[in-house]
């Protein structure tokens, strides 16, 4: 009414008779219906927008008004001609930008565009060839692709950004492109190779900037050196692996599938890994610098914590799913990262400057049950690598630390290094040498920082080569020695560990420390192998019960209290 402008009222299937007055307003542009309605029924287009977000001439008495204050005076001019019947807040679902969260506007502009629509198929069959860590997240892709409804619009008007190799004639309006050879080309600094065909050498730069997508969707290209070393390209083509957040499946994922596809018929990568969002807090959303990273603000954790503490919890959620930030999660972490620090540092005094033998030192059944335990370890945890599945190879690594290493093996083979004869003591420093190393390894990619001290400090000398001394994110990845798998060894262990778990219960059931010494501790088996391996495993015994005496019997002494 203030503008007096007639509009023709219309039906679609659209429009929900049940919904209000089930008269729906339709301008250009509010949202995508309008869109979609503009096209079908060939509306007039009226642009009130510009682009500096001001009304146009088209708003009459309110042009060049931002559009907070043109609402307001509109609101004004309606009242004052009697056309305001009333007003009452209104809930609506409005999209703003996701940094901001300032209303968005549609306003017209022409734009550059790659066909996609037209290659569904080909795109989604694309993504069936990659494998997807999760799965399931595959079904995203492929949702993705069958639902577009418009072209990949590839331009923005940014002042930053890849430019266009672009320039339209002033004389005839023709838009003339670079010649290949003169690329890279910024048109606002140079001009086009040749003349355009009406003959004038008078040309208007492109002044829009390539998507960001557009040109990162080129990074497999731009990593592998495709122009500048194509025989790299060609040996590292298809990459092996894409990591990547889910929400941007269908931008970074699929556009760099498209890329491929139109430009090289291939996969840009044989697998792509999707991780979950960091969680500020329940009903939060994701972890983020605009929004000051909720409660616990990463930055704040690390200081607190340590990085690697931080990193624990973001490596404890699989691949795919969402986390929300957790202070008892962090503590976890940090505790871990001490643990493993103070098991270094007891080490070091033994291993510090060892270089373990090629031959096997005489290792006694604790030494061959925890190298055994650690080979079976390194399979399972270089396997879930593999699959990507970085989470539960963290549990098995973190589960044989604290239950194996650190609480059994280190207690049992103590008194050795102290205080055992020479073979003994080269049998302990060899096992807690190769052990340790093995673990360090694979913790480094979730604790990067202290598993990188603890490399240098005790194992790079002997680790490397010996004009060497490289970062543990440098060295080898552990690999198995099948001359220290052994399946009776691990059994035996289970006694060992059998027996250790009996005194520390028989301790704590009567109010006794750990450390608390026993006179004697009495173990009866009628099986020679078992008694041949307790015997051998005497002086581990002593040092994980505190025992000062070990007696192996057929049967026990009923007047002792039993313990297993």
């Amino acid at each position: 009414p203030v503008f007096g402008q007639e509009v023709t009222i219309l039906t679609d299937p659209g429009a929900d008779p049940h919904k209000g007055t089930g008269a729906v307003m339709c301008c250009t542009f509010g949202d995508t219906a309008d869109v979609a309605w503009w096209y079908t029924h060939k509306l007039p287009l009226v642009e009130a927008i510009a682009s500096d977000g001001r009304m146009t001439a088209a708003a009459g008495a309110f042009a060049g008004l931002s559009l907070a204050e043109a609402r307001k005076q509109i609101e004004l001019a309606l009242t004052a001609e009697g056309y305001l019947l009333g007003r009452q807040a209104t809930l609506q679902s409005v999209r703003v930008h996701e940094r901001c969260d300032t209303p968005v506007e549609y306003i017209v502009a022409r734009q550059w565009f790659v066909r996609v629509l037209e290659y569904k198929e080909e795109l989604i069959a694309a993504g069936e060839k990659v494998r997807w860590h999760p799965d399931h997240m595959q079904a995203r892709y492929r949702a993705w692709v069958e639902n577009l409804n418009w072209d990949w619009c590839i331009s923005r008007q940014r002042y930053f950004g890849v430019p266009f190799p672009v320039w339209y004639c002033q004389e005839c309006g023709e838009t003339v492109v670079a010649d290949e050879e003169q690329l890279p080309v910024d048109p606002f600094d140079q001009q086009p190779s040749r003349a355009c065909a009406c003959g004038s050498t008078s040309f208007t730069p492109e002044t829009d900037t390539f998507d960001t997508w557009a040109t990162s969707s080129l990074s497999p290209q731009i990593v592998g050196r495709w122009l500048t070393g194509p025989d790299l390209y060609d040996q590292v083509s298809p990459f092996s692996l894409r990591p990547q957040a889910h929400e941007i499946i269908r931008t970074w994922a699929f556009y760099t599938i498209v890329k491929s596809h139109f430009h090289f018929h291939t996969i840009p990568w044989t697998d792509v890994l999707i991780s979950g969002w960091g969680i500020a807090g329940e009903g939060m959303g994701k972890i983020s610098k605009s929004r000051g990273g909720g409660p616990m603000p990463p930055l704040e954790m690390i200081e607190r914590y340590s990085a690697d503490a931080v990193r624990y919890w973001a490596a404890s959620t699989g691949p795919g799913k969402d986390s929300v930030i957790s202070e008892e999660k962090i503590q976890m972490g940090s505790k871990l990262v001490t643990k493993l620090w103070n098991v270094a540092r007891f080490s070091e005094r033994f291993i510090e400057t060892y270089h373990p033998p090629e031959a096997l030192p005489a290792l006694s059944p604790a030494d061959r049950w925890i190298l055994s335990r650690a080979q079976r370890l390194i399979r399972r945890v270089t396997g879930l690598f593999q699959q990507y599945d970085y989470a539960a190879a963290k549990s098995e690594i973190e589960s044989f630390f604290w239950t194996e290493l650190a609480d059994n093996y280190l207690e049992m083979c103590k008194q050795r290094l102290y205080e055992g004869a020479p073979a003994e003591i080269d049998a302990a420093r060899y096992s807690l040498y190769q052990v340790l190393l093995a673990v360090v390894k694979m913790l480094a990619p979730f604790l990067p920082y202290v598993t990188e001290e603890i490399y240098l400090g005790l194992f790079a000398s002997s680790d490397s080569q010996p004009s060497e001394r490289v970062s543990i994110h440098s060295s080898s990845w552990p690999a198995p020695d099948e001359r220290l798998e052994d399946d009776q060894a691990e059994k035996m262990g289970e006694i060992l560990l059998a027996v250790a778990t009996a005194v520390r219960r028989y301790k704590s059931e009567h109010n006794l420390a750990l450390g608390t010494g026993l006179n004697r501790l009495q173990l009866a088996t009628v099986d020679p192998a078992h008694a041949h391996a307790l015997r051998e495993s005497t002086a581990d015994l002593m040092s994980i019960t505190r025992a000062s005496r070990i007696e192996l019997v057929g049967e026990l002494d009923p007047s002792l209290e039993t313990v297993l």
